[in-house]
């Protein structure tokens, strides 16, 4: 790998650590950059996913102070969202790449919606799980969205944070540094069992994946000290306005091909 990718995927991996931190947004930069040296498009994919790997571990780092009393819930979160990696892993490994192409874009558009309707769906999802028998059934609801995100995080990934985030908004009360401090791990252990198994199974570009995945590290270890300063609201309307940008970023790529 020459020098000139190495400092470009480096660059581009501080940026989408800590865009992928704040947002859930890592490949809007990740993903281009490794196009951009020169990486097919199967390749670029599960380098990128073996690559944010360290946003994890950035996050992590970042966001004792948010995760304190976290540890039943996040444990169950990402005990799920490793299964949906998992899953999402093998179907990219057995179907065409071009199997979600469509639908991706709308995913996006639909969790960036939420976050921004987010404090009135709130308060119907509150109504709705009151007593015994709303809780009973928000609880599986919330399980099998967060599988399903997670299956797409470990198929794809492009705003699998996003559309996390909006599912966890929707059942927290709690800040939204917080909940978006859960969503990076519950992100996280999706891309991870997703990374395992590209490691072994896949053609990963090891060059580009460490120069990305150092970059991603130092963003990430970043982006929770960002969010604990910015005002909520503004936060999560960047948040979902630059989902929307992606979405419509993806439609563009389509009707173009």
């Amino acid at each position: 790998m020459e020098a000139g990718s190495a400092v470009l995927l480096t660059g581009a991996g501080i940026a989408s650590g800590l865009v992928g931190s704040v947002a859930g947004l890592a490949s809007l930069f990740s993903y281009p950059a490794l196009l951009a040296v020169g990486l097919p498009p199967v390749s670029a994919n599960v380098t990128n996913t073996v690559a944010l790997f360290t946003n994890t571990v950035g996050t992590a780092a970042g966001s004792r102070q948010e995760l304190r009393g976290q540890r039943s819930r996040l444990l169950r979160l990402a005990g799920i969202a490793a299964v949906g990696g998992s899953v999402g892993a093998a179907l990219l490994l057995g179907t065409p790449s071009s199997a979600f192409e469509y639908i991706v874009p709308w995913l996006i558009a639909l969790g960036s919606v939420l976050i921004l309707v987010r404090e009135p769906l709130r308060r119907l999802s509150a109504r709705l799980s009151r007593g015994e028998e709303g809780r009973s059934r928000a609880l599986p609801a919330q399980a099998g969205a967060v599988l399903l995100v997670g299956l797409y995080g470990g198929y794809f990934g492009a705003a699998a944070g996003v559309l996390m985030l909006a599912v966890l908004s929707l059942s927290a009360s709690e800040p939204l540094p917080v909940t978006n401090a859960v969503k990076n791990m519950a992100t996280g252990a999706a891309n991870v069992t997703a990374a395992v198994a590209y490691a072994f199974l896949a053609p990963v570009a090891w060059g580009p994946a460490l120069a990305l995945g150092l970059g991603c590290l130092i963003g990430s270890r970043v982006g929770p000290v960002v969010v604990r300063h910015i005002p909520e609201t503004p936060l999560r309307i960047a948040i979902a306005v630059a989902g929307l940008g992606l979405a419509i970023s993806l439609w563009s790529g389509i009707s173009a091909s």
